[in-house]
């Protein structure tokens, strides 16, 4: 029952519905743009889902920090909804294409906007749940979540396509997206702090990046982010060769390898929230950046059938115990309002490791061979895991004591408890507000993040209100 404990706020068991109810059609969309695609291009399908996966990721990595950059200065239901009505429109314009470029702009757009729902969606649950330990079963979730919609979702499009064609089924990811927008409208999400940014919009947009790449932890985590992607780009683009060419496999052993690879995921997801209230995220993500490495070692000695499965599994198991957790550290390393951009580097540079892992697993595994690959993979996750534990310190305190310079500025803020304070004092009613303002030399200690007052991470005897070093 505790893990159950997030849905029993309703606001959030109405947003874990409408992402539910999302996957679910997008997974049916996947089948459907797989049947598109040999319609339009016969023998060729595999390169046109290829260029339009390449197209998919680099919209993610483009498109996502612009939106969480910019997200600030709408209201987050609003364009939540927005983001959803538009991906509907986008999906039931796809059985339409009749040319692969078409298809190819129709998913480009897409996730385009995908870019822009999903960074700010994720960052919207821990202002619902702020508790951590509900909020990292509420992640735990989210993961299983994500690994049963690759499992469960083309079973579904199977029956389905007993009763309708694929066109049926991009109807059916319209309607998933419209729910989804129904059901956010209905939910009551807290209200977010106002932001305002100095500097023009490219700083606006480029503050995200620039703010995750300037905090250790993040900095550990993306390193790690490298070993997932390598990991699973290892499965995902080779799985299919080995257990058809090297062990003669059918198109079902496929599926099974895969859904075992998915099972382990769901075991740590499942496990994750009770290990994480007694050990730090550190240590059990750099435990999974080992078990990955263990596993890819395994697979690199050519297993045979029986044994397919067990290894799969743990690396399955080794990339959730990475993937999992990583929204705490993320959240934990941010401002509330700043949130949304944080998430939105979060997403953009996760999907640039798998936009680069992709093609490299596929490359190593024509011209070297499966094992070879699997081999390179695993020292390469090795390495990752040495470089995350190098950026990101073993002693990590979120309270660091840190002096700030004299500072002139103009910014939205608040003369609270919690905000600096002034040499002007607002006036009645009038807060938040906006005025140049002087901030005083001084040092003290707080919860330490990357934000406008806060540019520079500390280093003994530097201020972060100055470049230093």
């Amino acid at each position: 029952m505790e893990r159950l404990g997030p849905l029993r706020d309703a606001s959030f068991r109405k947003l874990f519905a409408a992402q539910v109810v999302a996957l679910i059609g997008s997974g049916l969309a996947t089948v459907a743009m797989t049947l598109l695609a040999y319609d339009l291009a016969g023998g060729n399908a595999a390169a046109v889902l290829g260029t339009a996966l390449a197209c998919k990721m680099v919209a993610y990595v483009v498109f996502a920090p612009i939106a969480g950059g910019l997200s600030h200065r709408f209201r987050r239901k609003g364009f939540l909804v927005a983001m959803d009505l538009v991906r509907a429109a986008l999906v039931l314009a796809m059985p339409f294409a009749s040319e692969a470029w078409h298809l190819y702009l129709l998913i480009f757009l897409l996730s385009v906007f995908s870019a822009g729902f999903k960074p700010v969606y994720a960052a919207t649950i821990p202002d619902i749940l702020p508790e951590e330990r509900r909020y990292t079963r509420a992640l735990a979730m989210s993961r299983l979540a994500y690994d049963l919609e690759n499992v469960l979702s083309p079973t579904f499009a199977a029956i389905a396509l007993l009763y309708v064609s694929y066109t049926g089924l991009f109807v059916g990811n319209a309607v998933a997206f419209l729910v989804s927008a129904a059901l956010i409208l209905a939910t009551l999400l807290p209200t977010t702090r106002p932001v305002s940014r100095p500097g023009a919009i490219a700083d606006e947009i480029s503050f995200g990046i620039r703010s995750y790449l300037k905090t250790p932890r993040l900095r550990g985590l993306l390193a790690l982010y490298m070993g997932v992607a390598s990991a699973s780009a290892m499965i995902i683009v080779n799985t299919v060769i080995y257990v058809r060419d090297y062990l003669g496999g059918s198109e079902s052993d496929v599926a099974i390898a895969l859904a075992a690879s998915g099972g382990g995921s769901m075991v740590a997801a499942i496990g994750l929230p009770r290990v994480l209230d007694r050990i730090e995220d550190r240590s059990v993500m750099l435990s999974g950046a080992l078990v990955m490495a263990a596993g890819l070692g395994l697979l690199a000695t050519g297993p045979a059938h029986p044994w397919v499965w067990p290894v799969w599994f743990l690396i399955g198991f080794g990339w959730s115990l990475v993937q999992t957790p990583a929204g705490r550290v993320v959240n934990r390393s941010s401002a509330p309002a700043d949130r949304p951009s944080y998430f939105s580097a979060q997403f953009a540079l996760s999907h640039a490791c798998w936009l680069v892992f992709y093609p490299v697993a596929g490359l190593l595994g024509t011209h070297l061979g499966v094992p070879a690959t699997a081999l390179a993979l695993g020292f390469g996750v090795l390495v990752f895991a040495a470089l995350a534990a190098r950026l990101w310190p073993k002693h990590d305190p979120e309270i660091l004591p840190h002096t700030h310079a004299e500072l002139v500025h103009d910014h939205v803020h608040g003369h609270g408890p919690d905000d600096h304070h002034h040499d002007q004092e607002p006036a009645a009613g009038d807060e938040p507000h906006s005025h140049p303002h002087r901030h005083r030399p001084m040092r003290h200690a707080h919860r330490f993040v990357i934000d406008d007052h806060h540019p520079h991470w500390p280093r003994p005897g530097s201020s972060p209100g100055k470049r230093t070093g």
